[in-house]
């Protein structure tokens, strides 16, 4: 990968359905030489999906809150991972070191909303404590991130 292939990953991050002649005419490029460059980065699996951001706002999910996880014992992880899957509003499951054993993103319509799900999760085998913090705004929200420049 190199400094050519960093800048179509800039474009696609900033919209997935830029098409190759746009590309090509921002970095100064044919488009076969896009096309070609785009199905590289695709087969070494460093561009994995194309996918939409939705506005939360929009689709009446604008309450976000992060929630810490602990379980009693490490032998609930696989249970308590598999009932997360489950759960549509969770958007993000990250197991983690520290205080806790899990960081979830939760995405819900409502404090109602996070309160059943907040209770859903309370009720998983083995957990044992959550934490939870609403957000009020959000700065910055990157759904990926470009490598290193290479110079």
């Amino acid at each position: 990968m190199d400094n050519i292939d960093i800048k179509i990953l800039s474009c696609l991050r900033e919209n997935a359905r830029m098409n190759a002649s746009d590309i090509g005419a921002h970095i100064n490029m044919s488009v076969s030489s896009v096309i070609e460059r785009i199905k590289k980065l695709e087969i070494a699996g460093i561009i994995k999906q194309y996918t939409i951001v939705l506005d939360p706002k929009q689709i009446g999910k604008d309450v976000f809150a992060f929630i810490s996880v602990s379980l009693e014992h490490p032998k609930f992880n696989d249970s308590f991972s598999t009932s997360v899957q489950k759960i549509e509003q969770i958007t993000e499951c990250h197991y983690i070191t520290g205080d806790f054993d899990f960081f979830l993103k939760v995405v819900a319509g409502s404090t109602q909303e996070l309160a059943n799900i907040l209770n859903e999760i309370k009720s998983i085998n083995g957990v044992s404590l959550t934490r939870t913090l609403v957000v009020f705004s959000t700065i910055k929200n990157n759904v990926s991130v470009l490598p290193d420049a290479r110079f």
